[in-house]
């Protein structure tokens, strides 16, 4: 099982009251409300082994460099001495060194490479796995992952992670008409305004989905805008055919990476805290409570 950790943790701050707080009164309702997450993910499917994956880089410079407006409007404004800092609530981003810490003491794997975001943590692990992989993440970018031939799908939450979505190559077919790695070209050929992601102008979901299914894969697209012969609208072909510049780039920018290098780690599901004192003294001073009860509970189960 891997976890787009940033994905949920931000689903937990928005799905669990501000009025959850340590004893000093800092707010810990994503801290919580991801142990809870876990705990449930561990008690409903059973993994072997899970990894939370990490942005270590969610905007990455080799992204940016391709497609400047890449995830731009997620960019505060930079002060005069500091890098890009994505707009996050003030009382959610104190609570990530927490998220990290308390995973890292009761040892569940957390893992992220510099200049990668989770999504190609996700994309490397989900290629390297001998068996069937659930992604757990809120983020439909990874349903290009998704590949019943090796067992992979997205467990998408739609209600906390209680009630799931679970997103094979058949709900991908019925929902928008291709399997996983179409996905992927569907989205660049759309576009994505929560990713900064222009698309190509006139060429909306059903439009890209109907190209797909005639042509097969974006290159079989521009094959075709390259074919007199070919049934492609004279729209279609302009747009298309304007489109080349972003249509060079984006396959790069929006396909996750699958070779990012990442050091070794024990992905194994632990059965106990590996660092029990560090993980009480956590507790203690987060009021993590009920939260950490359950997920160890569910841990050693």
């Amino acid at each position: 099982m891997l976890l787009d950790t940033a994905s949920l943790y931000f689903r937990a701050y928005y799905g669990v009251p501000d009025s959850v707080k340590a004893p000093d009164g800092t707010p810990v309702n994503a801290v919580r409300g991801l142990l809870d997450f876990i705990a449930r993910l561990v008690q409903d499917h059973h993994p072997d082994d899970l990894v939370a994956c990490m942005d270590f880089d969610w905007r990455p410079h080799w992204r940016v460099e391709l497609i400047p407006s890449y995830k731009a409007h997620r960019v505060a404004e930079e002060t005069a001495s500091g890098p890009d800092e994505e707009e996050v609530p003030d009382t959610l981003s104190p609570q990530v060194p927490v998220i990290e810490a308390v995973l890292d003491a009761i040892g569940i794997a957390r893992v992220g490479a510099t200049g990668y975001e989770a999504d190609d943590v996700i994309g490397t692990l989900a290629g390297r796995a001998a068996g069937p992989v659930d992604i757990v993440t809120g983020d439909r970018d990874l349903y290009q992952l998704v590949d019943d031939r090796r067992g992979i799908r997205v467990l998408y939450p739609v209600k906390g992670v209680g009630t799931l979505n679970i997103v094979d190559e058949a709900v991908l077919r019925e929902k928008y008409g291709v399997d996983g790695p179409g996905y992927a070209d569907l989205a660049l050929l759309r576009g994505d305004p929560s990713d900064g992601l222009p698309g190509v102008p006139g060429v909306g979901e059903k439009t890209a989905a109907k190209l797909l299914a005639s042509f097969g894969d974006l290159a079989g697209i521009m094959a075709a805008v390259d074919d007199p012969a070919a049934k492609v609208t004279p729209a279609q072909r302009r747009r298309l055919d304007e489109a080349r510049p972003y249509l060079a780039v984006a396959p790069k920018v929006v396909r996750v990476a699958s070779d990012v290098p990442l050091a070794p780690f024990d992905a194994a599901l632990p059965v106990a805290p590996r660092d029990p004192a560090g993980l009480e003294e956590l507790s203690a001073r987060w009021g993590l409570g009920g939260s950490l009860q359950r997920l160890l509970s569910s841990l050693s189960g």
